[in-house]
């Protein structure tokens, strides 16, 4: 068997995913659930939160990339980064998912610098706020400074409603266009395939 069940009660696939089963509700929903730093941290914080500070640090235009960089971590968990070089094939499989999820969504594969470097900024406020103090340096978060506003976590259920409440804002955003001006027409297929899965492809949220 190379499926799981999701929280909805549809299947995904780890051989061939389906995009059709690719739900905003399912991902919202397991990544509320899931403890960033493998479940170390002084209190509980999901990924879902950890991902809407990401998509509040980007430029708005890439506020859906911010959102949605650790949705496959929905289908296949929150590993750390340590283990993942240790388990044989699991990069393979975590492309595999990462993959279906951004073309559901209309995502590059190869998501843009600026949700690498919020994600970065995260983690340094992340670091501050909710890590034990253990004096260690961390050569990635050389130079980066964390962001002012402190850290609150939230709950599985509040943490999904804001994942997405955020979700939605996002959409909303782009049918008016960033600018506060009506999107023009989609000529796009990658563009038609993000607009489709903000607004009518993605079933109740």
């Amino acid at each position: 068997m190379t499926w799981m069940t999701t929280a909805s009660g549809g299947r995904f696939d780890y051989g061939t995913p389906d995009l059709a089963e690719i739900h905003i509700a399912d991902i919202a929903h397991a990544l509320a659930q899931i403890c960033r730093f493998t479940g170390h941290t002084r209190r509980f914080y999901s990924v879902a939160q950890h991902s809407v500070l990401v998509s509040r640090i980007v430029p708005p235009e890439h506020a859906l990339a911010g959102l949605l960089h650790d949705a496959h971590e929905a289908y296949v968990g929150d590993m750390a980064t340590p283990l993942k070089d240790l388990v044989p094939n699991y990069r393979a499989i975590e492309a595999r998912a990462w993959s279906a999820v951004a073309t559901r969504f209309g995502l590059n594969l190869v998501l843009p610098p600026c949700v690498k470097q919020a994600d970065i900024i995260a983690l340094a406020t992340e670091r501050r706020d909710l890590l034990p103090r253990d004096g260690r340096v961390w050569r990635v978060l050389e130079n980066v400074v964390p962001r002012f506003e402190r850290i609150e976590p939230l709950g599985s259920e509040a943490a999904e409603a804001l994942f997405l409440s955020r979700y939605r804002e996002i959409a909303a955003a782009a049918r008016r266009g960033v600018a506060g001006e009506p999107m023009p027409s989609p000529r796009y297929p990658r563009l038609r395939r993000a607009l489709r899965a903000l607004f009518v492809g993605d079933g109740p949220i």
